[in-house]
């Protein structure tokens, strides 16, 4: 399907420069080629016949296989990293060394440490970084929280995700599409959860405590592919995260929402289905569709790629802070670590009370070491 370009809010046309042409790279390829003030100018990888596939797909003119000759030769305005985390310091210094503004794709460095070390080195260097958070960019998720502000629910009571996407199941899980799933120690949280942890903090506001239990359920997978998580947030209000990869749900693509969601307030209830659909239903009433516009189908997460940055080159024109800066995504880090560290202590965390920084064992490293390929 045809996406039609968004039409730019501002004018200035700005270079963009990529590093990474793996998976992922072609939904941010696709956004900025969306985007009428965006040029793409180079892409970077260490597979020169990745970069080379990418460039012509989406119409780069130039392609490299080291950042810092991409960042000389093309002089780029933005460059949007979406390198795996241990790459992340090598690439993220050869930027800030430049002053440039960055976008980092999830997740952010190797570790909580690095990635408090890799922000200030940021912010010293005058080098705007946000993280490519997206799911809080995806249409209905927007629109909840556009809701949320005009008061349609009331006084926020809970939230609850379902997770569902189905593609973790048998031997060949996530071999056609990232294999590296198998192999990771921390899965489910580090790359998927945390993209609902940032998603309730938009939506619901600082988390306060939680608490985690979580499970491997596909033992080809080294890391966790199952679990449940509560939030408790600022206000007093709660949350759940139930999620495996395993399962899908009531779809016609699984991955599109990946689940279902249910937000409940005082006035009522707004209810996510499986196709990006929101059903609202008021205290004592009848539950209807509440219609908007739910983006392209057949784009990643109903064009969130394009929307963050959309986002991200409207707050760089108008001199303000874009959401998800790395000093603000420490937070989803934070409680990332607090839910690792609530599986493995058997107990609730509370976040005042919790040092991020402290070491954390990969959930089930103690149960069974599986060989890596």
């Amino acid at each position: 399907m045809a996406v039609t370009p968004p039409v730019p809010t501002l004018h200035a046309r700005r270079r963009i420069a990529v590093v990474g042409a793996g998976f992922f790279s072609q939904f941010h390829l696709e956004g900025w080629y969306q985007l009428a003030d965006a040029e793409l100018v180079g892409i970077c990888d260490a597979d020169a016949q990745k970069a080379a596939a990418l460039a012509q797909r989406f119409g780069v003119p130039r392609t490299f296989t080291r950042v810092e000759d991409m960042l000389d030769a093309v002089r780029p305005d933005l460059v949007d990293v979406v390198t795996p985390p241990a790459s992340h310091t090598h690439v993220l210094e050869a930027v800030m060394a430049r002053s440039l503004p960055i976008i980092c794709q999830k997740p952010f460095g190797t570790s909580y440490g690095e990635a408090v070390t890799l922000t200030a080195k940021a912010q010293k260097a005058g080098a705007p970084l946000v993280i490519h958070e997206n799911f809080r960019f995806m249409p209905w998720f927007r629109e909840a929280k556009r809701l949320i502000n005009a008061g349609q629910l009331g006084a926020l009571h809970s939230v609850s995700f379902r997770l569902r996407p189905g593609d973790g199941q048998g031997q060949c899980a996530y071999l056609d599409r990232q294999p590296y799933f198998q192999t990771m120690p921390r899965l489910l949280v580090v790359e998927t959860a945390i993209h609902l942890i940032d998603t309730f903090r938009f939506l619901m506001g600082e988390v306060d405590a939680v608490y985690a239990r979580l499970r491997q359920l596909n033992p080809v997978i080294r890391g966790e592919d199952a679990g449940l998580i509560t939030f408790e947030f600022e206000g007093g209000s709660a949350g759940l995260f139930d999620g495996n990869r395993l399962n899908d749900h009531v779809a016609t693509n699984p991955r599109r929402t990946m689940g279902e969601m249910w937000l409940e307030g005082a006035a009522g209830v707004l209810r996510l289905d499986g196709e990006a659909r929101l059903w609202w239903k008021p205290h004592h009433g009848p539950e209807g569709e509440h219609v908007f516009h739910r983006g392209p189908e057949l784009s990643f997460g109903g064009g969130a790629c394009a929307a963050l940055q959309r986002h991200v080159l409207d707050s760089l024109a108008r001199h303000t802070v874009p959401e998800n800066t790395a000093s603000d995504y420490l937070n989803n880090l934070r409680v990332q670590q607090a839910v690792y560290a609530s599986h493995h202590r058997g107990q609730r965390i509370v976040l005042s009370e919790f040092d991020p920084l402290e070491p954390i064992p990969a959930p089930f490293l103690h149960v069974h070491q599986k060989e890596t390929t």
